[in-house]
């Protein structure tokens, strides 16, 4: 092996394996063997990593179509059951033990047979969310849910799937891109947001919605976002044209029929307003359920109003190309939240799952 410092470290690199289905303990620190790049791969130094929902919930097994609860209540039951769920991932069965990990900024160090050798030393993002068949099926498979991801010094991914970027953003900044911005831009995109649409973006201050609100706006759509008190000035900074507290009755502070485009990651007991609020032939668009997976349904408010439901998790393939020209040409500005060492990634699961922050954490492996 060449390049950056593989030379002296023994084959041997620091990495967080998660082992099974459970709570924090399920997280093990430890050294495992430095990835070998295949043919048409590369091996990344990871300078930077995100903290998403996504790999909480499969380390809890919250994909499983037994779990009915929001990701607190589920983390809650899982820190002291530890019960294994065998359909608790994305697509297959989770691989435990494996590493997690779905937001990469790496930077080149190792290319695998049939690689471009310019890519070596470059600066990148990986695409996470990776269409092994092609983009005209939506077979998907996501980098640190199905296979080994950026929560080490070291991840080997498919040379297709990263992306050079030129710009001034710190490393943990393109860190906090690939899934919350990927995900709210294949949101947007699916649906088809333009200019003079009204979109309303459930959970705004999350990693995901506070993306949704910057890409809206980049859209020239006209933003209504729903946060805390707490957080109003902070989203509204991010180009919220209209603030609505949580909790707060949707119907009596917007009107029925007053929004073009719903954005909700969050579901649960909000879940009937948001099609109450949405126009005729409106379109609603979910990736994620975070208060609760089981929501009430009434046929005819989607029906009766020709509304469309929009389910995202296999992104469009012009989804990641448009957020690497966005951040190239500064149409758009990451929200770093706070930046934790790769060693303390319980703690940083600990205060992501409190919710108190606006935007993303990030994990930072040693030596990067």
């Amino acid at each position: 092996m060449q390049g950056f410092d593989l030379a002296s470290k023994d084959g041997q690199m620091m990495a967080v394996v998660t082992t099974g289905n459970g709570g924090l303990e399920m997280l093990d620190y430890r050294s495992v063997p430095i990835p070998v790049p295949d043919a048409g791969e590369v091996l990344l130094r990871v300078l930077a990593a995100g903290v998403n929902n996504t790999e909480i919930n499969t380390r809890l097994g919250w994909y499983s179509s037994s779990v009915t609860t929001d990701t607190g209540a589920t983390a809650d039951y899982q820190a002291t059951h530890g019960e294994q769920k065998a359909d608790g991932g994305w697509n297959e069965a989770t691989p435990f033990p494996f590493i997690q990990g779905t937001d990469c900024c790496g930077r080149v160090v190792e290319t695998g047979q049939g690689v471009d050798k310019g890519l070596m030393g470059k600066r990148v993002l990986v695409r996470a969310c990776m269409r092994p068949n092609g983009y005209d099926v939506m077979d998907n498979a996501w980098m640190g849910s199905d296979f080994d991801g950026a929560f080490a010094e070291y991840v080997k991914v498919p040379a297709s799937e990263v992306f050079p970027v030129d710009c001034t953003w710190s490393d943990a900044e393109l860190a906090t891109i690939p899934c919350a911005y990927g995900t709210a831009e294949n949101m947007l995109h699916r649906t088809q947001v333009g200019a003079g649409d009204v979109v309303l973006v459930a959970g705004a201050s999350g990693g995901v919605g506070s993306a949704a609100v910057q890409l809206a706006k980049r859209r020239s759509a006209r933003v209504v976002a729903i946060t805390s008190e707490s957080k109003a000035a902070q989203v509204r900074a991010l180009g919220a044209d209209i603030i609505v507290q949580r909790g707060e009755d949707l119907v009596q502070a917007l009107g029925e029929n007053s929004v073009d485009v719903v954005v909700d990651n969050v579901a649960g007991d909000g879940f009937p307003q948001m099609l109450m609020v949405l126009r005729r032939g409106g379109r609603f668009v979910s990736s994620g359920a975070i208060a609760g997976p089981i929501v009430t349904l009434d046929m005819r408010d989607m029906y009766l109003k020709d509304i469309t439901l929009f389910g995202c998790t296999a992104w469009d393939a012009p989804v990641f190309p448009n957020l690497v020209g966005y951040i190239e040409r500064g149409e758009i500005r990451p929200l770093v939240a706070k930046v934790f060492p790769l060693e303390q990634i319980g703690q940083a699961q600990q205060e992501f799952m409190g919710k108190t922050h606006v935007g993303n954490y990030v994990l930072v492996p040693p030596g990067a």
